[in-house]
């Protein structure tokens, strides 16, 4: 078996190529620009250039390319966009209109001037996947079927509410029927319509003919589908250090997530803005969440996603503390007088399997694998 894992954050979107008949630490890697980043690179060279752009395709992350719409537009720019490609801007489409973006139907493209670009605004890029391995002699799925597993923070279809309330109302009811693994991961079939982001990858992939069940006697699975924070979450917690409870911090390019997680089960979580982030602020907010006293009004009106806490530990009861991600400096690089001593004596940087970076690849590996019921196979991964 091979699974394709990619971990889609704002920064960079990690690969990992996982063969059953390799160990885990020979997977191949490949750790590249987000598709948000290279849309937004794409939209500003047209910029640049002073070229009109439609914006076509599905639903995919925002930050830096609606960003680039925006400046776009603000330059005197014509920007056009199809309704799905429109809710990547904003889920109301009235504002994405009043941002001086024309909307337009899939029959209305090919009307348009030649001078326009189109930009195709999707999360997977199956073909610059497979392109940049074959370029390294590496032709997946010549031999058998590839499966996806992939990882993306969706907000949730949120035209009328906060999608920050809207985000938490969903981590609220994974955790309230139990907080395991299973609850965070979907297969194309079972993926919520609100989770337009999520639904709008399986899609593509199934266009892709990687999204659909193989016409085999198990029936299995060509994809799962998770969001970003548990799947760092569950990744990071295969690193050899990690005892629980434990305390689970990814900080991310965009977002910071921590959780508590008590045997293999999310009872508590919170999730902020990075840039809003300092030593101090991460290390009372990882107390704080473990103590049960940190409250969702006040991430929330800090300008962050929110807090739910469920189930409270206590910190004495914290067997470990695991920070991971690109930007886990955060705390890394701090000073030594900034640090709480009961704290770093059970803080640890997580890097499963020996990579920091891949620990969202690393917690889609185990979903997919529970999610298909091959036990070995997990038991394999997180070294049991």
């Amino acid at each position: 078996m091979k699974i394709i894992a990619i971990d889609i954050g704002t920064g960079t979107q990690d690969i990992l190529l996982y063969d059953a008949k390799k160990e885990v630490e020979n997977s191949l890697i490949m750790v590249m620009p987000s598709p948000t980043v290279i849309i937004a690179d794409r939209i500003r060279r047209a910029t640049d250039a002073g070229i009109h752009i439609v914006l076509t395709g599905g639903i995919m992350g925002g930050g830096p390319c609606v960003r680039a719409i925006k400046e776009h537009v603000s330059s005197g720019l014509l920007v056009y966009a199809t309704r799905n490609a429109a809710l990547t801007i904003n889920d109301n489409l009235d504002r994405v209109c009043s941002m001086g973006i024309t909307l337009i139907d899939e029959k209305e493209i090919c009307s348009l001037p030649d001078d326009v670009l189109n930009i195709v605004l999707k999360d997977i890029d199956t073909d610059a996947i497979f392109g940049a391995l074959l370029n390294f002699g590496v032709n997946v799925g010549a031999d058998e079927p590839i499966r996806f597993a992939v990882a993306l923070q969706d907000h949730g279809e949120s035209p009328d509410i906060s999608n920050r309330i809207c985000r938490f109302r969903y981590f609220e009811e994974q955790i309230k029927k139990g907080g395991g693994l299973n609850l965070f991961t979907y297969s194309g079939n079972d993926i919520p319509l609100y989770l337009t982001r999520i639904r709008s990858a399986s899609e593509m992939l199934d266009r892709s003919g990687y999204g659909s069940k193989n016409n085999n006697e198990n029936n299995e699975e060509h994809s799962i589908f998770m969001d970003t924070g548990p799947a760092a979450i569950f990744g990071a917690l295969l690193d050899t250090a990690a005892e629980q409870p434990s305390i689970v911090v990814n900080i991310g390019n965009g977002h910071t997530i921590g959780a508590l997680v008590i045997d293999n089960r999310v009872q508590a979580l919170f999730e902020h803005h990075t840039s809003k982030m300092d030593v101090e602020k991460l290390q009372d907010h990882i107390l704080r969440l473990a103590e049960g006293t940190l409250t969702f009004e006040e991430v929330f009106n800090d300008g962050g996603h929110g807090c739910y806490i469920d189930k409270i530990a206590g910190f004495d009861a914290i067997k470990s503390v695991m920070i991971t991600g690109p930007k886990r400096g955060v705390l890394q690089n701090s000073r030594e007088s900034q640090r709480n001593t009961e704290l770093w004596a059970k803080l640890c940087f997580a890097a499963p399997f020996g990579n920091m970076m891949l620990s969202g690849c690393f917690g889609l590996l185990s979903a997919f694998l529970e999610n298909e019921r091959i036990t070995d196979k997990t038991y394999k991964l997180i070294g049991n």
